[in-house]
């Protein structure tokens, strides 16, 4: 592996002319040069193919095809993707700044994955605050049974360890992709520093509900009945005193 490895950021959009340009900007404006930009499209209906195209760079690889949903596009993307390492910024989500991937290979050298923190925006760009579930010191596979403890946009991956992501999961197939990577890898580093901006945006109750079952799944699956059972009281325990201290902070 070279000193200065190739970079694949991977986005997955469907009709979001209004957020595909500030993605893209936070991606082409790196300060490390050795990266290209996967989109992965939708067939969208909407200006987001024009959006793209005038930024005019041969680092944009578009790929507009009809798939079978988010994580099917995923697949795609790391099918397409020719950089030594992926990372997943779809639209709407940002790169924290202009040194992010520079500051992250930086770290260590040769790592198997990396993985920082996650800031949450709103629409316009504005930072709320940190995510609520804080990423470990030291990240593995087991650090997931307590929940996506880390965002999935601020993993960066050596593409030959990536797994597929499994497409009998409809909203949770990464949380199944990082366990999965993670029994992988060797090498995992902390960067101790903002990864992404996540864009905040609403989960209808059917689909927070279908989540949380394909979650459960997923736990079982990976950590078997009992430890999987302990850490959803464990979860929901957590998630009681969240909404509590928030309760009376306002």
């Amino acid at each position: 592996m070279s000193n200065t490895p190739k970079v694949s950021i991977i986005t997955v959009v469907y009709n979001a002319e209004l957020l595909i340009e500030r993605t893209l900007r936070s991606i082409l404006q790196q300060t490390y040069q050795n990266l290209e930009c996967v989109i992965v499209d939708g067939l969208s209906t909407d200006a987001t193919l024009e959006r793209v195209a005038a930024f005019n760079d041969p680092r944009i690889h578009v790929h507009s095809e009809r798939d079978k949903g988010i994580y099917d596009a995923m697949n795609k993307g790391q099918q397409r993707a020719t950089g030594e390492y992926i990372m997943f910024i779809n639209a709407g989500d940002e790169l924290y700044d202009h040194n992010t991937i520079a500051m992250m290979l930086a770290t260590a050298p040769h790592a198997d994955v990396y993985y920082g923190n996650t800031a949450v925006v709103n629409d316009a760009g504005e930072i709320l605050g940190e995510r609520r579930l804080s990423p470990p010191k030291q990240l593995n596979w087991r650090s997931l049974r307590y929940g996506m403890c880390v965002s999935h946009q601020s993993i960066m991956a050596r593409r030959s360890l990536a797994p597929d992501y499994n497409l009998k999961y409809k909203i949770s197939a990464d949380i199944d992709w990082t366990i999965r990577l993670l029994k992988n890898a060797n090498h995992v580093v902390n960067c101790h520093q903002f990864v992404s901006k996540f864009l905040e945006g609403g989960v209808s109750t059917s689909r927070r509900k279908q989540g949380l079952k394909e979650r459960f799944q997923i736990m079982m699956e990976h950590f078997g009945i009992v430890t999987t059972i302990m850490s959803h009281v464990y979860i929901c325990f957590r998630y009681v005193g969240h909404l509590f201290t928030k309760r009376t902070m306002t």
